[in-house]
């Protein structure tokens, strides 16, 4: 498998944030929504079950440790999470926290309005205050199946009664 790249749309529409464990967490390049995407770092994947295991784990606890850090910071009454991939390809996840009174509400941002880009003072400030809270992440303990634990650990099989 070839090294992670981000797709270049992504890339061109986005600012980078920083990295989670397994993802890069970009910034959507249109102030009306704080609007964050998380990539999983990993090559040539499409959708969430192409993840191994392990990272399917890792990314729905990164997914839902930032929602809810993102709801607290910007005062959100609505998380909208969604994998589209229509336009582009590579598996990446939006996260944008909702208002009532946002641009587009009650409404999916998608086509709701034309994007109105953020001020590079305004950028480097939203980005600074998210880039502190992804220090505060701490990944979970690995969670093994009993399979897992024996392949890892040559445990023994368990008695039956």
């Amino acid at each position: 498998m070839s090294d992670f790249i981000l797709h270049e749309k992504l890339d061109n529409d986005c600012f980078k944030v920083g990295n989670l464990p397994l993802c890069r967490v970009l910034m959507m390049n249109d102030r009306q929504y704080p609007w964050f995407i998380l990539v999983p770092r990993r090559a040539e994947l499409r959708e969430i079950f192409e993840l191994s295991s392990e990272d399917q784990r890792a990314f729905w606890h990164e997914s839902a440790w930032f929602g809810e850090q993102i709801m607290t910071m910007f005062n959100g009454e609505k998380l909208n999470v969604a994998a589209l991939g229509n336009m582009v390809p590579q598996l990446h996840i939006h996260h944008i926290v909702r208002h009532q009174y946002d641009a587009s509400w009650p409404k999916p941002v998608w086509g709701a309005s034309p994007a109105r880009p953020y001020s590079v003072e305004d950028a480097a400030t939203r980005i600074e205050k998210v880039e502190a809270l992804l220090q505060d992440y701490e990944a979970p303990e690995p969670v093994f199946t009993e399979a897992e634990a024996k392949l890892r650990w040559g445990l023994p099989e368990k008695k039956k009664k």
